[in-house]
């Protein structure tokens, strides 16, 4: 396969990345706006709020794992892993922290629903890749 074609291929590990954090931050604002259409502004940016509080943290986490490092061999990309979900779990702790002393009124579940909703779409990272797997064997296979 050509650099091109997977550069194309969503399920290389940039492109899926992006995929999915684009796929939290879409849905974080679709259910904000759908929180906001039914029960208020309120909800709305709470739900809002709790998306943001997923999708940062795991641009932070997916930063340290997509861009290059010193070290490119398996250890310098396990302490990136590290670091990565240490920065993410902080950050993570900081923003829920800033929501819940700093925003008045807000909606705690609204906010939990937007978390909880942002962090689900990371399992579509695993049907991605899994059906681009079973497309490059199918062309493997010459099927």
């Amino acid at each position: 396969m050509s650099d091109l074609g997977q550069e194309q291929n969503p399920a290389s590990s940039g492109n899926l990345v992006g995929v999915i954090l684009l796929g939290q931050l879409g849905l974080s604002v679709v259910i904000a706006a759908l929180f906001w259409g039914i029960y208020g502004r309120v909800f709305g940016y709470s739900a809002l709020l709790g998306g943001l509080t997923c999708v940062i943290p795991n641009g932070f986490l997916a930063l340290r794992l997509v861009v290059p490092r010193r070290d490119a061999g398996p250890g310098g990309l396990v302490r990136a892993a590290y670091i990565g979900e240490l920065g993410k779990l902080a950050l993570t702790v900081l923003i829920f922290s800033l929501v819940f002393t700093l925003v008045r009124p807000l909606a705690a579940g609204a906010l939990f629903a937007g978390f909880i909703a942002a962090q689900l779409v990371t399992f579509s990272g695993f049907l991605i890749r899994d059906k681009s797997q079973q497309e490059v064997k199918r062309a493997e296979n010459g099927e």
